[in-house]
């Protein structure tokens, strides 16, 4: 089936469940169930962080913050993007505009569709991992849990997130119901988490996808029997994609930019309290390392979606000039070729995605969070 937007339809559909998607049917109630579900969860999780912040028993208090922070930041990226839904509306107008340009230009299609076809593939892998990594999260808890069971009398039943309930739920059947209603919920976060990055690699796949199609344009500039007209024509479009390329990734950072200061911020915590555990685990607890080890691959791959997307189109962007460079662009008369210099002066400008305006997003970020997260694991195993 050949894809005729960019936005894949599970993403489509994720993005209407969040109440994000541009005039979806019940947009407020939707909201406001998940106002009501990340409130009572989130009260619940620090009210258990500040119930036990006790440093005799640190794994058990870095495991409930890095289950809690995922909630804390997806809430943030909801109310992010219900306040900012014109800026995604315009966005989303503008990727049409540049299919139906596709589709009448008929030469561009075909490259649009490959990297729609990249970003499908994607998403899927994005949303495919979460998902796995949810299901290997409960499936070694209720493992490690009915083995605990089996061996110790008494013990009070742990739940799969770590909260402080205002009631009892040791007993059956209220830990059963307990526990499937707090599955449910960590596989809807999960789910919206994997959402929300499989689009901004969709978004970013989409405007390298233009800025090809401006390398294609560029290359296909012909000197040979000039006609004034024509050739202000293909100069139009050249100037006229490029600043809608502009415009799209201008777009793109002021939506994700405050999410990506407070996506490294957390993501660096997260990492160092998974990376934690998991040092703790490989020297007593096989199963504890297993039932973490996808969740840590869910967190890195998060904070590697960001980075990679903003190295990716500040190397894009900058490709621009280089192509607009090789072009016969000194042939042309000298009003086209005053034109093709500005274009060339305006792409030495790289576009990039921001972490809150502090720094731009790329694989020298990461690694920096890598660092940093390695760094504060090693004070806190001393502390251990």
């Amino acid at each position: 089936m050949i894809p005729i937007r960019s936005i894949s339809h599970p993403i489509v559909f994720g993005l209407r469940l969040t109440g994000i998607w541009p005039k979806s049917s019940y947009e407020i109630i939707v909201r406001f169930i998940w106002v009501i579900i990340m409130m009572c969860a989130q009260i619940f999780q620090y009210r258990y962080i500040l119930n036990h912040i006790d440093f005799d028993n640190l794994a058990d208090l870095i495991d409930s913050i890095s289950t809690t922070l995922p909630y804390s930041l997806l809430c943030f990226k909801l109310i992010n993007f219900w306040t900012k839904r014109e800026i995604f509306k315009n966005i989303l107008i503008g990727m049409y505009h540049d299919w139906t340009n596709a589709f009448a230009a008929d030469f561009t299609v075909d490259d649009m569709i490959k990297k729609t076809e990249l970003a499908y593939y994607c998403s899927n892998l994005i949303m495919g991992i979460y998902a796995t990594a949810v299901f290997m999260y409960v499936g070694v808890f209720l493992e490690l849990n009915h083995h605990d069971q089996g061996n110790r009398s008494n013990l009070s039943s742990e739940l799969l997130i770590k909260m402080d309930l205002p009631f009892t739920y040791d007993e059956s059947p209220i830990y059963e119901y307990v526990f499937i209603v707090q599955f449910i919920q960590l596989f809807f976060i999960a789910s919206g988490i994997a959402v929300l990055d499989a689009l901004i690699i969709t978004l970013i796949f989409h405007t390298g996808g233009q800025i090809e199609i401006l390398h294609k344009t560029l290359k296909n500039i012909s000197i040979k029997d000039e006609k004034p007209e024509s050739s202000r024509i293909i100069i139009k479009s050249l100037i006229d994609r490029h600043y809608r390329i502009i415009v799209g990734s201008e777009y793109i950072e002021s939506l994700f930019s405050y999410i990506a200061l407070l996506q490294l911020i957390c993501n660096t915590v997260i990492i160092c309290c998974i990376g934690f555990l998991i040092v703790v685990a490989l020297n007593s607890n096989l199963k504890l390392l297993i039932r973490i080890s996808f969740f840590y691959i869910a967190i890195t791959l998060e904070a590697f979606i960001f980075s990679i997307a903003g190295e990716y189109l500040s190397n894009k962007s900058l490709s621009v000039s280089t192509s607009a460079y090789e072009s016969p662009w000194y042939l042309l008369n000298p009003k086209n070729r005053g034109i093709m210099i500005l274009l060339m002066v305006r792409s030495q400008k790289r576009l990039t995605i921001t972490a809150g305006k502090f720094m731009d997003l790329s694989m020298q970020g990461f690694a920096n969070v890598l660092k940093a997260s390695a760094s504060y694991i090693s004070i806190l195993y001393a502390m251990y």
